[in-house]
């Protein structure tokens, strides 16, 4: 055999595997999720954009009286400006794992409209690409009201907080990639506890309110490891101006988060609806 009839040969493979996931229309699954969320209770999806503003103006404006200025890495900024960065990557979080989990959890195993989805051309990448933009769509939109709330009250120091939308962007995709996955392998409402269960502490602990030196050196490794603290040191050192070549590795985690997060979420949806 030729190498051009090998290579055709295994060009066909994959086309075939590819054309088994996905036809190419994950629009048409982030379409419905948008008219549906459009028709929900606007007050619960404004509730994950107000969390991080309250926490702004309790701790960053008030406590931050008391504390004075913080090292960010090189600068002295004020408390606010400290956990700002925190918050909104926090704000993306929240909007793509909300969307990525408790959503899909209701569609999985209540709503049953995967298995409408994919009894039409639509394959299970098309079902999770538009699943898991639709919680990117979520968590940006909270993620530019808050950098709009930083903005007005001074808190974006430098201009390359303008980069910080574009790492909304990933962190958001990071997060929804994951949580899909992960929700595809619960079964009962009481196992959704666990995403508080995790969230919460991630939350507090990730650099969020105070440097990650405070830390013994065996309790920061673990922090690095926890995605939030990526997603944190990465919008930090953008909106404060901090810009290192350690920034390229947090873009590096995040878009392996992506990646796994994508072959899980396709793979558990393949596995369910498509043997």
């Amino acid at each position: 055999m030729s190498a051009v009839e090998a290579s055709v040969r295994a060009e066909g493979r994959s086309s075939r595997w590819l054309g088994s996931v996905f036809a190419g229309n994950p629009g048409a699954v982030m379409s419905r999720s948008w008219l549906a969320t459009r028709s929900t209770n606007w007050l619960v999806v404004a509730s994950g954009f107000l969390e991080p503003v309250l926490y702004l103006l309790s701790l960053g404006v008030g406590l931050g009286t008391l504390i004075g200025t913080v090292d960010t890495g090189g600068r002295q900024v004020s408390y606010a400006a400290f956990i700002a960065p925190a918050l909104l990557a926090t704000s993306a979080m929240n909007g793509a794992v909300m969307d990525s989990t408790f959503n899909v959890f209701f569609k999985l195993n209540f709503g049953k409209l995967y298995e409408g989805m994919l009894a039409t051309p639509l394959g299970p990448l098309d079902v999770a690409l538009g699943e898991i933009l639709m919680a990117l769509l979520r968590g940006a939109l909270y993620g530019l009201a808050f950098m709009g709330v930083m903005a007005a009250v001074g808190l974006t120091l430098s201009w390359t907080a303008l980069l910080a939308l574009p790492a909304l962007l990933i962190i958001a995709f990071g997060f929804a990639s994951l949580g899909m996955g992960v929700v595809s392998f619960m079964k009962t409402f009481t196992q959704l506890d666990w995403i508080f269960f995790v969230l919460l502490p991630m939350f507090l602990l990730s650099s969020t309110f105070f440097p990650i030196t405070v830390y013994p050196p065996a309790v920061r490794i673990v922090i690095e490891c926890l995605p939030l603290w990526h997603g944190i040191e990465l919008v930090r050192g953008l909106t404060t101006g901090v810009i290192t070549p350690a920034l390229l590795w947090h873009v590096v985690y995040f878009a392996g988060m992506v990646a796994v997060g994508l072959v899980l979420a396709t793979t558990r949806l393949k596995a369910l609806f498509l043997k």
